[in-house]
């Protein structure tokens, strides 16, 4: 798809030619970025986690100039999450949300009538519908067994949870390095865990919680074998293609206590996962000015957009968005953003790069019953005290 998008960029201004770097998932990005940074090649344009952005930032060109623009062309808060240390390094142009995801038909069907997501706000109010659902036949949720998913996506909401501030949320961290603050005591962590407990009781993976099939565990939710999955709206691009899904879908909020005004029980998870990223170490200040250029027209343009919301099922943070979204995941997410329902969880974009997979292997531990709470929060304390030795 981008490939396309370069295309007609270059039919369009005949003077600039993009070449895409395609990398692998994962890691392979980064050594990719890095090997091009040392070869003294660098890409002009790199489209990167914000935390590597973050590592980098020495490399990049800063965006004060642009800023004000994209406050303007973008949906509020989309710059100010973007903002790495109070800079503006890198151009937002994707928005993700994730929660409890829920098949509406196996949801209503069991209820027997709508289902209304706004009536879940507590732990005690969603067991009592997975009772229901379990009592129908039916497996009440899909917890998807992979590191990242359990040590980013669902412990991560630790950090985001304290404060609705990403600068308090970095003081817990390093309360968290500096052993002021002990996990074990911690409220959020304690109510996401015992939400968690409850996720693990009614999880259709019990039987073999780490098997971590992300295609399986998405086709089997698309198909009405789980009313509930613990997963973000980029699950559309397996969901989406599927033949012989369910057609709705929606997002429920993780509740983390029976407290319903308690901060996350109404509100998704949110972020900006990658941004554009405009290389200052080696490359020319005309390519910067054309990287400026086609970036904006990717973000603005009918078939920028049309690639990016129709095509690859992604939300643009942006006001004038010209195409409807095919994503149904996306655009329940769309409704929490827009009535201002979001856990901002941009101090991952602070955090190690390694804390998912290392934390995320106690969760795998936890998940699979190899040790019990207090030793989860001894060993995710443990990271966190070996990170401030470093």
């Amino acid at each position: 798809m981008f490939e396309d998008l370069f295309k007609k960029y270059h039919e369009l201004n005949p003077n600039v030619t993009i070449e895409l770097i395609p990398t692998p998932i994962g890691g392979a990005q980064i050594q990719k970025f890095q090997s091009l940074l040392a070869s003294g090649n660098p890409a002009t344009i790199a489209n990167l986690d914000a935390g590597t952005i973050l590592q980098y930032k020495d490399k990049f060109l800063d965006l004060e100039p642009e800023k004000a623009k994209y406050e303007e062309l973008t949906k509020e808060g989309a710059v100010e999450g973007a903002l790495l240390e109070g800079k503006f390094l890198g151009i937002p142009w994707s928005a993700q949300g994730y929660g409890l995801l829920y098949n509406k038909r196996v949801v209503e069907e069991v209820i027997g009538g709508p289902f209304d997501p706004s009536t879940i706000q507590t732990r005690d109010a969603l067991e009592d519908l997975f009772k229901k659902i379990e009592a129908a036949g039916k497996a009440p949720v899909m917890v998807h067994g992979a590191d990242w998913s359990l040590g980013a996506h669902y412990l991560g909401l630790t950090y985001s949870l304290q404060s609705d501030s990403v600068d308090e949320n970095r003081k817990f961290v390093d309360s968290l390095m500096d052993g002021s603050v002990t996990l074990a005591d911690n409220p959020q962590f304690n109510g996401l865990i015992d939400t968690f407990d409850l996720l693990k009781k009614y999880n259709a993976r019990k039987n073999d919680p780490l098997v971590a099939d992300y295609n399986k565990d998405s086709a089997d939710f698309a198909k009405g074998d789980a009313a509930f999955y613990f997963m973000g709206d980029w699950t559309w691009a397996v969901i989406g293609t599927l033949e012989n899904r369910d057609e709705e879908f929606g997002l429920i909020p993780v509740p983390i206590s029976n407290n319903p005004e308690d901060f996350g029980n109404t509100q998704v998870a949110y972020s900006q996962p990658k941004l554009f990223a405009i290389d200052d170490s080696g490359s020319s200040a005309e390519q910067q000015e054309a990287a400026k250029a086609f970036l904006e027209w990717l973000v603005t343009s009918q078939e920028g957009q049309e690639a990016i919301v129709s095509q690859m099922g992604l939300a643009l943070p942006y006001k004038d968005v010209k195409v409807t979204s095919t994503n149904v995941i996306s655009n329940a997410v769309e409704q929490y953003v827009d009535q201002g329902k979001v856990i901002n969880i941009g101090v991952i974009n602070y955090l190690p790069q390694d804390y998912w997979s290392m934390t995320g292997a106690s969760m795998q531990k936890y998940l699979s019953d190899i040790i019990d709470r207090n030793a989860l929060a001894g060993e995710v304390q443990a990271y966190w005290i070996d990170q401030a030795r470093k």
